[in-house]
């Protein structure tokens, strides 16, 4: 059921100048928002949203989370003027970017949250939490419902991300039961598109971009564990739906079509016009099996579904990088 937002009011994107992020300022503004955009730009980009600066319903504020001024500094921007909504999307997200900032992850998605979660309790504002599939860890349930609790390891190098937002998750539904926090739960799955760095680490712009330099894909294991991919337009239309709706307790966005990493290989191999050659490597530790989102609470409770395919999205998203060199090509 859809509720709505306060059309007059601002809506905080935490993590705004990041890949999903940029994506969903882009749609707040197109909705006729006012959207705050703070980050520090550890691992998002300002030139995510440069194309939004001029928009003078767009403001960029660079902070951390974290800070313990942060609270003022958003209220500065504010004034005296409403919120809507605090969606919250700082964290470092994908594994290179995690593994190298393990503690500053694990303090943004522990003090950061709490003090988003302040903000949003100071204006009345609803709070949107975007949280991961990752909470399921390396699941022992497939597909994966909302109401498995996971097979996380709590002390491995992954933990760093994965029990960041599960603790993130039990803070927001600690203050939903104390504090009358109005929020909602978003447990993202995979998703690819436009504005992903280069250097990201995730499956799918290592594939692309590992393609385009001539060089072969890396296939972690034997490359039969399985991902679903959400194209990012699909994502960002989910965490509006449920951002406007009256849907309480953890929502799975993602795609439930299933593939295999060779799978994947052999679609980007299609999409590039060449055929795939793969580096095969040892499985990390930790490292999911399996990953396939059951999204049947999103499509009874929100009437949403991904609608674009894995090769579609793919060839949208190679597109976005503009003129590239032919793969394996010395250009």
């Amino acid at each position: 059921m859809s509720v709505g937002l306060r059309p007059e009011g601002w809506v905080v994107v935490a993590g705004g100048s990041g890949f999903i992020g940029s994506h969903l300022c882009e749609a707040l503004l197109a909705r006729g928002h006012r959207v705050l955009d703070l980050d520090d730009h550890s691992t998002g980009r300002v030139s995510n949203v440069a194309h939004l600066r001029d928009n003078d319903r767009f403001v960029l504020l660079e902070g951390d989370v974290t800070d313990e001024d942060i609270e003022g500094r958003v209220a500065a921007v504010i004034g005296d003027d409403t919120v809507a909504a605090v969606a919250h999307l700082a964290s470092a997200a994908s594994p290179p970017a995690y593994l190298a900032r393990p503690l500053e992850t694990l303090a943004v998605g522990s003090t950061g949250t709490d003090r988003l979660i302040s903000i949003a309790l100071n204006y009345d504002a609803r709070f949107l939490l975007a949280s991961t599939s990752e909470v399921y860890g390396d699941p022992l349930e497939h597909p994966q419902r909302e109401t498995y609790w996971g097979n996380v390891n709590p002390i491995g190098e992954r933990s760093v991300y994965d029990e960041a937002k599960r603790f993130a998750e039990a803070l927001t539904a600690a203050h939903e039961r104390t504090s009358g926090l109005d929020a909602r739960i978003a447990r993202i799955f995979n998703t690819y598109g436009p504005r992903m760095q280069a250097e990201d680490g995730r499956v799918v712009t290592n594939f692309v971009h590992q393609t385009l330099r001539g060089e072969a894909m890396t296939v972690f294991g034997d490359g039969s564990q399985t991902r679903s991919f959400c194209y990012v337009s699909d994502e960002v239309d989910g965490l509006i739906a449920l951002l406007e709706s009256d849907v309480r307790g953890p929502v799975n966005l993602g795609n439930p079509t299933e593939f295999t990493m060779i799978e994947l290989a052999v679609a980007v191999g299609e999409v590039l016009g060449v055929e795939p050659r793969l580096d095969f490597r040892p499985l990390p530790a930790d490292d999911p099996k399996v990953r396939q989102p059951d999204i049947s609470r999103a499509r009874e409770l929100l009437g949403w579904e991904p609608r674009v395919a894995l090769r579609d999205g793919l060839r949208l998203m190679v597109d976005s990088l503009g003129p590239v060199a032919e793969p394996g090509g010395d250009d």
